[in-house]
């Protein structure tokens, strides 16, 4: 796949792919947090969220792509990030991220190929070689980066998501109209 590692260049391909996106997908970790799992003193896990990437992700809801989020893990925390960014659909505790995909395209009436992926790691593979944009985190395995349409160039929890999200409004020709606001 055609890819490129910094958003000011990337490729024609990418470009054409992030312009076709209905629906951007998610993982949670090691792409909207660090990937770093942060346990209490009762066994309670704790983890770390970037704002820029939630205001990219609100942007680019505002724009008319909605999100959704799908991850391994289970937490009443992933519950509350979705609620505070408005995602409607959350996949939590899914091993199996193809059914899952399966399940998201049937309830929102979507094609694979209309349908955007941002991950990390080998269990993200299932989804990312049949979406029709497939991005990954700076930081991901090193067979989910060979397998890729675009490579961010910000970490997991660091700003990546927010750079897709600026990528996608960019290429479907929304980035004004989503910074407008800011400006006046």
């Amino acid at each position: 796949m055609a890819r490129a590692t910094v958003f000011g260049k990337a490729s024609i391909d990418a470009m054409h792919r992030a312009a076709g996106v209905k629906l951007m997908i998610f993982d949670i970790d090691g792409v909207l947090t660090d990937g770093g799992l942060h346990y209490g003193v009762d066994g309670e896990v704790l983890k770390r969220f970037n704002v820029l990437d939630g205001l990219g992700i609100r942007l680019l809801q505002q724009s008319g792509v909605p999100t959704a989020l799908i991850t391994a893990r289970q937490s009443p925390i992933l519950q509350k990030r979705a609620s505070d960014l408005g995602i409607a659909h959350l996949f939590q505790g899914v091993h199996d991220k193809r059914s899952a995909l399966a399940q998201l395209l049937a309830q929102v009436g979507l094609s694979e190929e209309h349908c955007g992926y941002l991950g990390d790691d080998l269990i993200d593979l299932p989804i990312l070689t049949r979406v029709g944009f497939a991005a990954a985190v700076a930081g991901a395995h090193t067979e989910v980066k060979q397998r890729v349409h675009y490579l961010t160039e910000a970490g997991g929890g660091h700003g990546a998501a927010r750079e897709i999200c600026d990528l996608i409004l960019h290429a479907q020709g929304n980035y004004e109209a989503a910074l407008a606001p800011y400006l006046t």
